[in-house]
């Protein structure tokens, strides 16, 4: 089917053969801007445009919104500052959509005289829909929204943009990582509220739109706080602000507690520290209401006791992200931008995407699989498997972060667990006992990667703050901040004689740096990938770095000259993980494509391609050589599973669910007794003891 594109058009689907629509006669535009074929209205700004859900066709027909822009305007100087204005916020949502939780802008152009600006199709379902399919949430899945949203907020609120209408419906929990999408604002917004002014027009929605912004139509941080904390109340209670609008303006808002207890439901708990929070979101004066984002996540993550008044909560499979593997703007940046990074380290530090919660079972298996002696003279393929005995996983969960976290890594002597997290704060846990020895603070954004030196004595983290740094794992203290990079750090890797430290960057940047660990200096960049690197890693003798990139391909650096050696090429999707064997001939990769694929590094010839996951495969990593004798190869996916490979053969060993939800991270301890994974939900990090 064919979309009119005539804004005013009653019945705008028209069979492909059509030249003119079938209801209003106007001449159909079977590709806008060239490329982009409209085939489904989305939504309907009542003859002011448009949005169309539209096949890119120079994307094998990869979907994507194409929002029509149709001001009614008189005359050509009202229309030339239109197009002008409209230029101008394109630009500035372009710079918005380097953030994984906005959709990436594509296009923007002038057709017909009509505005068009093409944004990233997200692939999910919206808070409104999910409400009414699953539910009411609970405390616990309001703050983890609120700890998912507000860096959002904050990220566009600091380059002077309000989003104006933030309700569920213009919040997408997006299939292939489970993160919350922002969309519906930019370009068109600004320039309908522009242009539209002098008539009364405001744009925003009854009930979840604040006073200030209602009344005079001006709109400020805080007013978009307003909007979020009325978006919690829907969630919490489901009731709609807009409903309650109607019968008494904005009478709700100081009476809110009232609607949490619904007839023929029980009472909804709400803790008292949640409770202030959303009673300084929902205030009428905006003096009285927060003021930033940041105000909002310091009293979530500093006034709030460690949910301890929140009951435990398991999410259902309606609230978690079904298996999807559309390119999104996680294949730009996911971090959450996280979210799918491989967050890697020295150590097996592995970055996962989504949202993940631990089953308090333990989980069996019992399979043969091979064990890799070290050093090895041939590649892994010559290597054979001998059994292991049936292995049981204890699970215990480290409780302390309070925002998802991104990524976790042992440090070399197995006494230490570092854990990264949205908090912005970094963890060090004592294995042993299980108890915290001391958090790290310093950085100002998401940290999405930690790795331990091979001696155990200092920390390296990166984050979405641009900055690297290196933590004195005795004292806590910082040693120093590497700077350089012009994008979010994705991952670190010492190298093996903890001399060097490797670092790769996200699309904006796309580039590698060697860093001098002793000085902090930068000893060279390599770049030649042509988006965002997510993992970097030394082989094991610390000759060779190999680096997986967005741009779906692999590339072999020599460390000691800075020169590619060879570029590996073979996978539909990006590259998320790569991982070297202990034979250092062998290196693993996981991608978006849902596999995995072995690779001869000396060659550069692919061994096997793995197939068995159903999602996108954010994680490998091989058991280390010394450790027991357990399953070579391991990988994380999105479809919410773990799997164990034989690496000799090609063949699936085992799998182990991991739960309702997807995985953030997850490491392995040197002995390989030990399996640490991180995530969101009311378990966000847990480790496994296995006993033989």
């Amino acid at each position: 089917m064919l979309c009119c594109v005539n804004p005013d058009c009653q019945k705008p689907l028209n069979p492909d053969k059509n030249n003119y629509c079938h209801s209003c006669k106007a001449e159909l535009i079977p590709l806008l801007g060239g490329r982009y074929r409209p085939t489904q209205v989305l939504s309907d700004e009542g003859g002011f445009g448009r949005t169309y859900l539209a096949k890119d066709v120079h994307k094998l027909n990869e979907c994507c919104v194409v929002k029509q822009f149709a001001p009614k305007l008189q005359g050509t100087g009202p229309l030339t500052k239109a197009v002008e204005l409209f230029k101008q916020e394109a630009s500035r949502l372009q710079e918005l959509a380097e953030h994984p939780q906005i959709p990436t802008l594509l296009a923007y152009f002038e057709q017909n005289s009509y505005l068009f600006l093409v944004q990233q199709f997200i692939d999910g379902q919206n808070l409104l829909k999910e409400c009414e399919t699953r539910g009411t949430y609970n405390e616990t899945e309001i703050r983890q929204l609120l700890l998912d949203l507000l860096p959002v907020l904050k990220f566009i609120h600091q380059r002077g943009v309000i989003h104006r209408d933030i309700k569920p419906q213009n919040i997408i929990r997006r299939h292939s990582d489970g993160r919350l999408v922002l969309i519906d604002f930019g370009a068109s917004k600004v320039l309908t509220a522009t242009v539209q002014t002098k008539m009364g027009t405001v744009i925003g929605s009854h009930g979840y739109t604040a006073l200030e912004q209602m009344q005079d139509g001006k709109a400020y941080p805080a007013s978009d706080l307003f909007s979020l904390g009325a978006t919690c109340f829907h969630l919490l209670t489901g009731v709609r602000p807009s409903q309650l609008w109607i019968k008494q303006g904005y009478g709700w808002v100081a009476s809110w507690r009232q609607y949490l207890t619904n007839p023929g439901r029980n009472e909804i708990s709400v803790s008292i520290e949640l409770g202030e929070v959303l009673d300084k979101l929902l205030q009428l004066e905006i003096q009285k209401r927060y003021q930033s984002a940041d105000e909002v996540i310091t009293d979530l993550t500093s006034q709030l006791s460690p949910l301890s008044s929140v009951p435990p909560t398991i999410l259902t499979p309606t609230f978690t992200a079904t298996a999807a593997n559309k390119g999104s703007v996680s294949s730009k940046i996911n971090i959450k931008l996280k979210s799918q990074l491989l967050l890697g380290s020295s150590i097996l530090a592995l970055g996962l995407g989504g949202v993940w919660y631990f089953q308090t079972r333990p989980h069996t298996i019992s399979e043969y699989s091979p064990s890799i002696p070290e050093p090895l003279s041939e590649p892994i393929q010559s290597q054979k498997s001998k059994s292991v005995s049936e292995n049981y996983f204890l699970p215990k969960p480290l409780k302390g972060h309070y925002s998802d976290v991104n990524s976790v890594a042992f440090s070399s002597d197995g006494t230490t667990l570092g854990s990264a997290s949205d908090d912005k704060t970094i963890k060090l846990w004592n294995l042993a006992s299980g108890q915290e020895i001391r958090t790290l603070k310093g950085h100002s954004n998401w940290i999405w990667t930690v790795g331990f030196s091979p001696d155990s004595k200092t920390l390296a983290s990166g984050s979405a703050d641009m900055k690297i740094k290196l933590w004195n794992l005795e004292t806590g203290k910082l040693i120093r901040t590497l700077e350089g990079h012009s994008d979010g750090i994705t991952s670190v890797a010492f190298s093996p004689d903890g001399k060097t430290l490797a670092s790769g960057s996200a699309s904006k940047d796309m580039k590698i740096k060697l860093w001098k660990l002793e000085t902090g200096k930068l000893i060279r960049t390599l770049e030649g990938h042509i988006n965002g690197v997510p993992s970097v890693v030394f082989s094991p003798d610390g000759k060779t770095l190999a680096s997986g990139s967005w741009d779906k391909t692999i590339k072999l650096w020599n460390v000691e000259t800075g020169k590619l050696i060879r570029t590996l090429e073979g996978n539909a999707e990006s590259i998320l993980s790569v991982a070297f064997a202990p034979d250092g001939v062998t290196l693993a990769s996981g991608s978006r494509d849902k596999t995995i694929k072995l690779w001869n590094v000396k060659t550069g010839k692919l061994i096997h391609t793995l197939k068995g996951h159903n999602d996108k495969v954010n994680s490998v990593a091989f058991l280390p050589s010394k450790s027991s004798d357990g399953v070579t190869l391991i990988s994380g996916s999105s479809d919410k599973t773990i799997k164990f490979w034989n690496p000799v053969t090609g063949k699936e060993i085992r799998t182990l669910e991991t739960g309702s939800g997807y995985i953030y991270a997850v490491a392995i301890s040197p002995d390989g007794q030990t399996i640490a994974g991180g995530g969101s939900g009311e378990n966000i990090l847990k480790i496994w003891q296995m006993i033989n």
